[in-house]
This record gives structure tokens, sequence and C-alpha cells, in this order.
């Protein structure tokens, strides 16, 4: 039988750098279900504390606990930059490089990449050098690229950011496919409209800390801060 590698537990966890707190203590447990969106002011930590989930960032004091060992819960996970990481490789070669690191046959690989070609709009692409790629079109392979593995948690760090609409739009059914087969979603976005399309929780930072954490529904209805709700109505947090 395998083991889930939920429950995620952050416990009293802080990131420190150069001997500055920049977030923490962050308590927080995530089940294996739905899509939190992280929102809140810049530099409130939200990129922070997905680094630190994920493992990209370590705890200076507390801990972020799997229900599994770590190095087995990595396997299963995959992170989104906010300026996605392009390999000098063709589109598909970036696309099938992940199933190549894991021991997938290099053929089936590349079977696996044509697949997500095709179903992220890149058919076309497909021998290109990546590099080549406008930013809508790097996004989506940076996304085909994290989920070719079928992660059980998919980290994105704000995806859209400076898209046009029509990748926006993408990249959201990319995701909301994802969560709907079965991944654990937790993205950092910027974008009120995208948090209700997609956010079944919210999770509000504020100065390095959770703030406020709610459904969504309730969140977007009846934010329970001021802070929140200034936040809400497009003002200024400090």
């Amino acid at each position: 039988m395998v083991t889930s590698i939920f429950p995620l537990q952050v416990s009293n966890a802080c990131v420190e750098k150069s001997g500055t707190q920049i977030i923490g203590p962050i308590d927080l447990e995530l089940s294996s279900k739905g899509c939190t969106v992280v929102i809140g002011p810049n530099g409130s930590g939200k990129t922070s504390l997905l680094r630190l989930m994920h493992g990209l960032e370590k705890a200076s004091q507390g801990f972020v606990k799997w229900n599994v060992p770590r190095t087995h819960a990595y396997a299963f996970q995959s992170f989104v930059f906010q300026t996605p990481v392009i390999m000098r490789r063709s589109v598909r070669e970036n696309i099938a490089y992940p199933l190549i690191l894991r021991g997938v046959k290099k053929q089936l690989a590349m079977a696996e990449a044509d697949r997500w070609l095709e179903n992220v709009g890149l058919q076309n692409s497909g021998e290109k050098n990546a590099h080549v790629l406008s930013g809508g079109e790097r996004q989506k392979l940076a996304v085909a690229r994290a989920l070719t593995t079928n992660p059980k948690i998919l980290f994105l760090d704000e995806p859209t950011t400076n898209l046009d609409g029509a990748s926006t739009k993408e990249i959201e059914r990319l995701v909301q496919k994802a969560q709907e087969d079965g991944t654990r979603i937790v993205m950092a976005t910027h974008d009120f409209g995208q948090a209700r399309r997609l956010g079944t929780e919210v999770l509000f930072m504020h100065h390095g800390r959770i703030h406020e954490m709610a459904d969504a529904d309730t969140f977007f209805r009846a934010p329970k801060t001021s802070e929140a709700k200034a936040f809400l109505a497009g003002e200024i947090v400090l």
C-alpha cells in the first residue's frame, strides 16, 4: 500500500537571510485536496512561504514535515517559478527532462513530451530552441514540464505575471485540470480574479506571517481582519 505524502505540517517555522527574519513563525497544515491561493502585499513573504514548503528554503527554527521521509516527498512535487527556468534544449527536450531524470527511457519520455506539447498547444514548436518562445509559451512549457511527472503537489509562484489574457486563461486551464486530476495546488498570485476562479482556500500573508486563512468564498465575502479588508479594497497595507 502506497503511503500518502500528506498531510504537510509546518510548525513554528521561520526563514532567515543574513540574520534577518523573512517569514515566520508559520503554522500550517495542508491536506491532499484543493487549491490554496496565497495572496498579500509585495514583500509579505508569499514566495518565501512556497519555497519553504517545497524545500528550497530551510527553516531556521521549527520544522516542515511530510507524512513520508522528505526525500520521498520531493519526488512527488513540482515548482513553477514566476520567471520560468528554461534549459538550453529544444522545447520537447525541456518537457521530457524530468522524466528522463527519474529513469524513464528516452523514447517513452519523448512520447509523453509530445502528448504534453499537444495539450498546451505547442505541438508545432517541439523542435525549436526553448529560448525563442514568447513569455506565455515559456510559462506553458514550464507548467507542462512540471506536470509530466504527475506530481502530488504543484507549487506555482505568480505564474501569470505579465502574461496576456489568452496566455493567462490557458495557464489557468492547466492548473484547474491538474487539480481535478488530483494534484494539490499551492499558488501565489496578485490577481484577485484568479484567486476567486481557482482557489478553494485563501491564505493571506502580511509581514511574513499568515495573517488570515479561510475557504475562498468566506474570505472574499467577509474577511476577518482590517488588513485583509483593506488589501481587497485596493488600499496600501502597511
